[in-house]
């Protein structure tokens, strides 16, 4: 990684469970604020934010969250100002959006026509610098739609491109760009690309994909993701602003059965792309691809080596550092900062 030995910072929540699949999880850093989630004892989710290196940790628990296993606080974006968003599950199982200000300020918001019944709500997936917030909701027939709002999502916009019967805005640029999937009435999955409020639409699919998944879009509009081929394995690909060119990639050691392959998840503005990939025994390893084509792979230090477990990048930031989670061999879950 530039010829530098990358920094590891484990980041464990007080509060966390230590049993299976429970524990802490990093999943997004933005301008060294760091968010994510952890699960407890009792499998209740709750979030947090940090500044790195991670040696304070403020719990995030927005008020109206369920205290049920699988319900709580679950944040999955931090913008530059410290501001976080995601969603959390209330205790009749509804999803709800909300905003965290770097103050503690919270507000909460609910895309109109989402539903109101168990597992349907509103789940807000990315937040640029400005505060404008994109994620997708489902309504009561559990059809699912992009939305956009901006800050304080006072005013929530859907959309849903022609064709879809299921969108999923997942990433916003500084420039209000998004980027996500949608759901064609064949059942096949399509990237889409817009700028808010996105009355206009563009869609593009990677070569030889039966599902391409867009997870990310940087300044510059570059945006990266993964693309499941006819075997459903798994490779990473980036395009450009049009998409007219798609290059695609696989990390060094990526398996290639069915549900193995390499999955692209952040893209920072240099063109930097995080993201993991499954080897041939099922074990996860974090990669780094360089805007030259260069990939290089990581562990964390105490990720577990047997099926399920290991290294999982998610987010990274302008400078380089990866937030993420590691599952060690009692598969409990540690988040981790890396800082090249």
């Amino acid at each position: 990684m530039d010829n530098k030995k990358p920094t590891f910072t484990t980041i464990d929540a007080v509060g966390a469970g230590n049993g299976a699949y429970q524990g802490t999880y990093a999943r997004s850093v933005e301008a060294g604020f760091v968010t994510g989630g952890y699960v407890d004892a009792g499998n209740v989710n709750h979030g947090f934010v940090c500044t790195a290196p991670c040696s304070t940790i403020t719990t995030i628990d927005i008020p109206g969250a369920g205290a049920g296993a699988s319900q709580g606080t679950s944040p999955v974006s931090v913008n530059s100002t410290g501001a976080t968003t995601g969603w959390f599950t209330d205790a009749s199982s509804v999803y709800h959006g909300f905003v965290c200000a770097a103050s503690g300020a919270v507000i909460t918001f609910d895309a109109p026509g989402a539903g109101s019944g168990a597992n349907q709500g509103t789940n807000a997936q990315s937040i640029n610098t400005a505060g404008t917030v994109a994620g997708f909701y489902s309504d009561a027939s559990d059809v699912v739609y992009g939305f956009v709002c901006t800050d304080p999502c006072k005013k929530v916009t859907s959309f849903d491109p022609a064709g879809s019967i299921g969108t999923s805005a997942e990433s916003i640029n500084v420039a209000g760009a998004i980027t996500g999937s949608y759901l064609d009435a064949s059942f096949v999955d399509h990237g889409f690309m817009c700028t808010a409020p996105c009355t206009t639409i563009s869609s593009f699919d990677a070569p030889g994909a039966t599902v391409t998944q867009p997870e990310s879009i940087n300044a510059a509009g570059i945006i990266a993701g993964f693309y499941a081929d006819a075997n459903n394995v798994h490779h990473g690909f980036l395009c450009a602003a049009s998409c007219s060119t798609i290059t695609t990639f696989d990390a060094p050691g990526a398996g290639t059965g069915a549900g193995q392959g390499t999955t692209a998840f952040s893209i920072d503005t240099a063109g930097r792309i995080a993201g993991f990939y499954y080897d041939a025994s099922n074990v996860t390893h974090g990669f780094v691809r360089a805007a030259s084509g260069a990939v290089a792979t990581f562990n964390a230090p105490g990720a577990g080596s047997g099926a399920g477990q290991g290294t999982v990048a998610y987010g990274i930031n302008k400078e380089g550092a990866i937030a993420g989670l590691y599952v060690d061999a009692s598969n409990v879950l540690h988040g981790f900062l890396l800082t090249p």
